[in-house]
């Protein structure tokens, strides 16, 4: 399978797939392709994964689709401006995500449901206490809110991130909510009650512009919200 990732701000994937080859999407990530590309709906991994992605974001089912008698195109773009990347996903090379990032993927990479650890991160999270996991083997791809900033965290390393600005991380890195010290910090400093405390080893990407951040602008400004 070759690839090439088009568009600045609201950016496609196209792939191109050799007779027998396919992609693994969730419903309506498919935006164009060649007429020979055969879709199959399936609900991957058996009921109870399929139930598991249904509460990380994702639709209980995955379409298929393979190139057949010869070399077929599908493309997939992205649903909010951003950024599109490209993760070799590998046995021990695990990446969580937030929730609906996942665009598409090659057969072998399995999503699957992963909870946050801490209770507090699941109440105070903003986005929840389920998040996506990308296993298993192949190349996956992500949408990204604006753009991406990437740090590796040095064992115990760790750093505070706004709520909704996590876009990524390994899975060796662990994850918390941490409240905001001082009153004065939480009733006048405009960012909120919580954090969110990532820890290292690993790699963390952060994302510039979350859905969450925009909605709340665009919510402030309408009319009867002062």
């Amino acid at each position: 399978m070759q690839y090439e990732i088009k568009g600045d701000q609201l950016p496609v994937v196209v792939c191109t797939l050799e007779a027998g080859e396919s992609m693994i999407t969730e419903r309506g990530a498919m935006s164009w392709m060649t007429s020979n590309m055969r879709m199959e709906t399936q609900a991957t991994g058996g009921f109870g994964k399929a139930f598991g992605r249904m509460f990380s974001g994702e639709s209980m089912f995955q379409n298929k689709y393979t190139a057949e008698g010869g070399t077929g195109l599908i493309a997939f773009a992205s649903s909010f401006p951003g950024e599109i990347r490209a993760l070799q996903i590998a046995p021990g090379n695990n990446i969580v995500c937030q929730k609906s990032a996942f665009l598409a993927a090659e057969p072998g990479v399995e999503l699957s449901i992963h909870f946050k650890k801490k209770l507090g991160a699941g109440f105070f999270g903003g986005e929840g206490f389920i998040m996506q996991k990308l296993s298993g083997q192949g190349l996956a791809f992500v949408e990204i809110d604006g753009s991406l900033v990437e740090y590796q965290l040095e064992p115990g390393q760790t750093m505070l991130l706004d709520t909704g600005y996590l876009a990524m991380m390994d899975e060796s890195v662990q994850m918390d909510i941490e409240m905001v010290h001082g009153m004065k910090n939480i009733f006048l400093g405009g960012e909120g009650l919580f954090n969110t405390k990532v820890t290292g080893p690993g790699r963390v990407w952060i994302q510039t512009m979350p859905l969450s951040a925009v909605a709340g602008i665009i919510g402030a400004r309408l009319p009867g919200h002062g």
